[in-house]
């Protein structure tokens, strides 16, 4: 699959690595960055999300995601991602990635605009939730690369996802290519945690630990592998 990865806000809590390893599957062993787990979430836009070789289908390519994450390796110490939710607004996004990704791929309303001084209003509610949840934010004009040993580089730079098959508890692995996140600071001026509480991470009063944006990134997804 090929798609692209824009308007990206990445609000991340830091959380005892013991309790995020009682969430994951066996074969997943929580990663951490100077002793501390990460939980993420992460608003964005999917543009031209299409098969390899074929156009974006004006209506179904483009769409609104907000995903909620931790860093993980298997037991190779392959580092990559793993998904608690993924709020989506398009449904057969949301059909295809949980029937061939196994991913939990969640329906959501969503809406987001960007106005002409670079601020993006974005909301989502996801269906049978009461809450509606708004992100504003707006990204710094110039983006750089993280650097090797960063937390930025920690946080971003994953390439790799993996996924869990309940019915067969198979643990399934693809890989993620695109280039590195130009990131930048963000100022952000409305957030809630609710979809986190829903993963089963209550950060109560806590702002996020840490908080950037990146602008858009070119992305292939490779069909994934059982480990």
């Amino acid at each position: 699959m090929r798609q692209n990865w824009a308007e990206l806000l990445f609000l991340h809590w830091s959380w005892a690595p013991s309790l995020v390893q009682q969430s994951l599957p066996r074969g997943l062993t929580v990663d951490t960055f100077e002793g501390q787990a990460w939980i993420g979430l992460v608003p964005f836009y999917m543009q031209r999300v299409r098969p390899r070789f074929c156009p974006a289908v004006p209506g179904l390519s483009d769409f609104l995601e907000v995903n909620v994450r931790t860093y993980v390796h298997d037991e190779r110490g392959r580092p990559g991602v793993w998904f608690y939710s993924l709020d989506c607004n398009q449904w057969l996004a949301v059909k295809l990635a949980r029937s061939f990704f196994h991913l939990p791929y969640e329906h959501a309303t969503q809406q987001a605009g960007k106005t002409a001084d670079g601020w993006i209003d974005y909301t989502t509610q996801r269906a049978g939730q009461a809450q509606v949840s708004r992100y504003r934010y707006r990204a710094a004009v110039d983006g750089q690369v993280a650097e090797l040993g960063t937390r930025e580089f920690f946080l971003l730079e994953r390439y790799r996802l993996y996924a869990h098959q309940k019915s067969s508890e198979q643990l399934w692995s693809g890989q993620v290519a695109h280039a590195p996140y130009q990131f930048t600071a963000a100022e952000v001026t409305t957030y809630d945690a609710h979809l986190l509480k829903l993963a089963g991470f209550d950060p109560g009063a806590r702002a996020p630990d840490h908080h950037c944006a990146a602008r858009m990134v070119a992305v292939d997804i490779f069909p994934l592998r059982r480990i």
